[in-house]
């Protein structure tokens, strides 16, 4: 560069190290270049960060059908399971129904057999007291075993016996010699099968005045 080009480059403002000769004589402004390479930059983070967004939602989206698709099989399977507990209620209340008819038809077809045994005894003609009766108590003898077998025994508290409101139906009090309010004696006995009662003996219970008066006369004596 010549001295007058120089010294009309400083006049112009422009400093001569911010401008390059392109080989044709024109020259380039530096600081135009730079703003186009960041410019450019920009735009290719942007895009990056567009893509990357879009990779994010496809990721997402990928994820929510996959739970979706976990939730729906959930709920199969969960329908299926309570389909299956009330089909296994069913067969067990059936199985359940079915044991108590068995049960019953066994107990029915003993008790039939006492019946029998029992009936033959009463169309019996004879006028032997005696072999009757023993015919009578050896059904009854049948009769308790049958009622053993299915663990029922008998309620027949003995006299003096504290009353159990549980397995004791008082019906009077009644005048005797044994302690107040104990059994005086047993109108009607009751059963019980383990340990449910399934009919309470009627008892009369005592009034404790003949044991009162015993006592005054033992006192006399």
């Amino acid at each position: 560069m010549s001295e007058d080009e120089g010294t009309n480059a400083s006049a112009q403002g422009v400093p001569s190290g911010d401008r390059s000769d392109d080989g044709d004589g024109v020259e380039t402004d530096a600081g135009d270049e730079s703003g186009v390479e960041t410019a450019e930059s920009e735009a290719e983070t942007t895009g990056d960060e567009s893509e990357g967004d879009e990779e994010t939602v496809e990721q997402l989206r990928a994820e929510l059908e996959e739970a979706e698709a976990e939730i729906e099989d959930l709920e199969s399977r969960l329908k299926r399971k309570q389909a299956d507990f009330q089909n296994y209620k069913k067969r067990a209340k059936k199985r359940q129904e079915q044991m108590k008819d068995r049960a019953t038809e066994d107990l029915v077809e003993r008790l039939v057999g006492v019946r029998d045994n029992l009936k033959r005894a009463l169309e019996e003609d004879s006028d032997d007291v005696e072999s009757l009766r023993e015919g009578v108590e050896m059904t009854m003898r049948e009769f308790d075993r049958v009622l053993a077998e299915e663990d029922v025994s008998e309620i027949d508290p003995e006299p003096g016996t504290e009353t159990d409101p549980q397995r004791h139906e008082v019906m009077m009090q009644v005048d005797s010699d044994q302690p107040e309010g104990t059994v005086a004696d047993v109108y009607t006995p009751g059963y019980e099968m383990g340990e449910k009662v399934i009919q309470n003996a009627q008892v009369t219970v005592s009034n404790g005045e003949l044991e009162d008066d015993e006592s005054a006369e033992d006192a006399t004596e």
